[in-house]
């Protein structure tokens, strides 16, 4: 891996957060626990190391101490130096009309300018913590050089349902992959274009439009560039394909969890040449009962089981009880499962505890979610 100190990648953390209010009353979107150990900053954070970028700003906006306590200084990315390394840029807006909280990327990117302005970088790589990917931005930028395009939009076929994605944002071409539409949230369904929320913009090109949109009030990318500008500007897409998850609603969440267990999508988010970085925990082994049954399961590090658990998703931490059943769940660190309850269908935030005999259920089209540091008392 090379080292690429012409582009700057900027992450932005708390986008969408509103359409998963459950998992960010307490938390930003960057720090929602995904796939037993990780978060889910750690997948576009994880795409720059890995594309060789050094220099990362992490855009924030409210409730990020969790994030900031999982990021620390970046040593888990190798971004804790002197030159470039991990920046955590504040929420605050300039513009004066927002009530001092950005309201989207261009707002966003005009309250930290003078960070984005004393970059070295050439290129600006921007990508959002809400979809779930694994990409090398090497192949990006590599068309975007070659097309001389001022923005590149990277994007997927994939099957889009207005019912079901809550904050698709649908892209059109024409047959030199210029972009002529995008449409936010439309009321259609089938195979289309969806993009990915990343894109290359040459640090020129933001030059002019960061401070227009300001002094216009303008704050949405999409929008203002993607919908206005696409005949002004040279806007081309850039096809990716593999496996992704869009975390759009708290269904789309339990949904992204479960699909880890299917091995195909193991294989395209997590690969050998591409790691996926994380904050080391540091927990003991897990401990299983003797009359523990495991199936078909994630079970991270510091778990004790001693009861059953099936197509299930536990992070650091969690206990299940004696005699008691989980499946089809998603247990986030620390939760407690008392003796001979039975849950499925069900996502615990961090530190719940379930008392002894407790039966819950929920579905994948509509999972039930037990709030963090809940306590729920047994059942007689």
């Amino acid at each position: 891996m090379s080292v690429n100190y012409n582009v700057l990648g900027l992450i932005f953390a708390s986008m969408h957060d509103s359409y998963v209010s459950e998992l960010t009353l307490r938390r930003t979107m960057g720090s929602i626990p995904f796939g037993g150990r990780y978060r889910l900053i750690d997948f576009p954070l994880s795409n720059f190391v890995n594309s060789g970028v050094t220099e990362v700003g992490v855009i924030t906006k409210s409730n990020y101490g969790s994030l900031l306590d999982h990021l620390g200084s970046g040593r888990e990315w190798d971004l804790a130096r002197k030159k470039g390394g991990l920046h955590l840029l504040p929420p605050y807006s300039q513009t004066g009309n927002t009530g001092g909280i950005y309201k989207g990327r261009l707002d966003a990117m005009n309250n930290v300018w003078s960070f984005i302005e004393h970059s070295s970088a050439k290129y600006v790589i921007c990508a959002n913590a809400d979809v779930v990917k694994t990409i090398d931005f090497n192949k990006v930028l590599a068309q975007h050089k070659e097309t001389e395009a001022d923005v590149t939009v990277v994007y997927q076929k994939a099957a889009y349902d207005s019912s079901v994605n809550k904050c698709a944002t649908i892209l059109e071409f024409d047959e030199d992959k210029r972009l002529t539409a995008a449409l936010v949230e439309p009321q259609l369904s089938g195979e289309c274009n969806v993009w990915l929320e990343m894109l290359i913009i040459n640090k020129e090109t933001l030059n002019k439009i960061v401070p227009d949109a300001a002094s216009r009030g303008e704050y949405s990318f999409t929008r203002t560039i993607m919908q206005e500008k696409n005949k002004e500007l040279k806007i081309v897409g850039y096809e990716h394909c593999g496996k992704f998850m869009h975390i759009d609603s708290i269904s789309n969440y339990y949904k992204a969890n479960m699909a880890l267990l299917d091995t195909d999508t193991r294989a395209s988010l997590f690969k050998d040449n591409r790691p996926v970085f994380t904050k080391v925990g540091d927990s003991a082994p897990v401990k299983y009962g003797l009359e523990s049954s495991i199936k078909n399961s994630f079970i991270a590090d510091g778990c004790i089981i001693e009861g059953t658990v099936e197509n299930s998703v536990l992070f650091r931490g969690v206990k299940v009880g004696k005699g008691a059943v989980v499946k089809d769940s998603i247990l986030m660190q620390g939760t407690k499962v008392g003796a001979d309850c039975e849950l499925k269908g069900v996502i615990t935030d961090k530190n719940a505890v379930i008392g002894d005999g407790n039966h819950i259920n929920g579905s994948e089209a509509s999972p039930t979610y037990i709030k963090k540091d809940s306590n729920i008392a047994p059942q007689v």
